[in-house]
């Protein structure tokens, strides 16, 4: 009888392992998948109609979008996803020509646009975790950043071509050459959401230009060892730390990017700037009232830079999902600015609600289009002004 209850034991023991396996294979195959349809929604806005000539128009442009987090989530660039926002085969049917990628390393909980304590609990922890990324980036916020850049340049590796890295103005001449002479192929640019991933060394300035790093937001969600953040509770300006790494990034070819940075932050930016500088993904407060969006002093101190403002798509960025909130902060932008200071940052797949895909760009040239905007103010916005700021500031070769 021992013996019997012994055998049910190892039994029941076994059954109870199974059942955790199970629900293991069950969480990490659907639980990512899950979380990100929950988060990188499109509710389908009433889209303009897109005309024949507005059509022959957007095919003939250079559009690049400064922003993109599609990086941070577990599906593989080259195939077509029934979820988010954005991968290769969209970009293609959307026409874009260059799409910057970047990497988010750490996102509070609880988080909101008002203020976040920087040593709040770390969303993304869970996430790398559940999707089963390497141990080295658990813990690391650095070392998350390396695994984006690798994952960008495993996918350019694989693509037989259609996916290029662009490091260098040479790389970015190639690539509009290749389009122009009708070779399907899409650039892709590395980008870091804070440089909260530094973890207070500039050192690790090395591993990320090395890593093909060539735009970097100094804050994110809360302020860092760099700048005050918009969402942050002090919201201060530059640090001692970040006024070296600004220098540094200048000197390395790296855009710097203004987004989610406190109004001190981007006026010591601005105050530092001896080249452009962009907002990568946001918007104007003049038309939509959220505190990360620029003021006018702020796009007139971007513009005076020669650099963008990259306007997105989502609520908080433009108040409302259409085309028209989009081109109305474009409109303000040109108003405040000047035509050559708009531009494109959609912040397609970064936890956000959109309401369209990457694949039905045209709706906004249609917009733009119906506006009275010409031929050539369209092909600036769309992304010849952003093209303009890369190479002005990306290194030769």
């Amino acid at each position: 009888m021992g013996s019997i209850n012994r055998r049910r034991v190892k039994i029941t023991g076994l059954s109870a392992v199974a059942v955790l396996v199970v629900l293991a294979v069950a969480f990490f195959s659907y639980a990512p998948g899950k979380i990100e349809r929950m988060r990188n929604r499109v509710e389908p806005a009433d889209l303009p109609s897109v005309t024949a000539d507005t059509q022959r128009l957007h095919d003939s442009l250079a559009i690049v979008d400064l922003h993109s987090d599609t990086l941070m989530w577990d599906r593989d660039l080259l195939d077509r996803a029934d979820r988010g926002h954005m991968d290769l085969p969209r970009l293609e049917d959307g026409n874009v020509a260059l799409q910057v990628f970047s990497s988010v390393s750490k996102s509070p909980k609880g988080q909101n646009y008002d203020s976040n304590p920087t040593d709040a609990g770390d969303n993304i922890t869970l996430l790398a975790f559940a999707q089963l990324q390497p141990p080295r980036t658990w813990r690391s916020l650095l070392q998350r950043s390396l695994y984006h850049a690798q994952k960008l340049r495993d996918a350019a590796d694989d693509s037989d071509g259609a996916l290029r890295l662009i490091r260098t103005r040479a790389d970015l001449d190639e690539l509009l050459a290749d389009r122009a002479a009708g070779k399907d192929v899409t650039g892709a640019l590395f980008s870091v959401e804070g440089l909260h991933n530094l973890e207070g060394d500039i050192d690790n300035l090395d591993e990320l230009d090395d890593a093909g790093m060539r735009m970097a937001g100094f804050t994110h969600f809360f302020d860092n060892e760099v700048a005050g953040s918009m969402h942050g509770e002090d919201k201060g300006g530059l640090t001692d730390l970040g006024r070296e790494v600004f220098a540094e990034l200048e000197d390395r070819g790296i855009v710097v990017d203004i987004a989610h940075a406190s109004h001190e932050a981007v006026a010591d930016m601005l105050a530092l700037a001896t080249k452009p500088l962009v907002l990568s993904h946001g918007g104007v407060q003049a038309t939509c009232d959220v505190n990360r969006n620029l003021t006018d002093a702020e796009i007139r101190g971007v513009a005076a830079t020669g650099g963008v403002v990259g306007v997105g798509y989502w609520d908080a960025a433009v108040c409302d999902l259409t085309t028209d909130a989009v081109v109305d902060a474009i409109d303000h932008v040109v108003e405040v600015g000047g035509i050559e200071t708009a531009a494109l940052g959609s912040d397609f797949d970064g936890a956000t609600t959109v309401g369209w895909d990457t694949s039905q760009l045209a709706a906004v040239t249609q917009e733009l289009v119906d506006r009275g905007y010409d031929d050539g103010e369209i092909a600036a916005i769309m992304g010849g002004n952003s093209i303009r700021v890369l190479r002005a500031v990306l290194p030769a070769e």
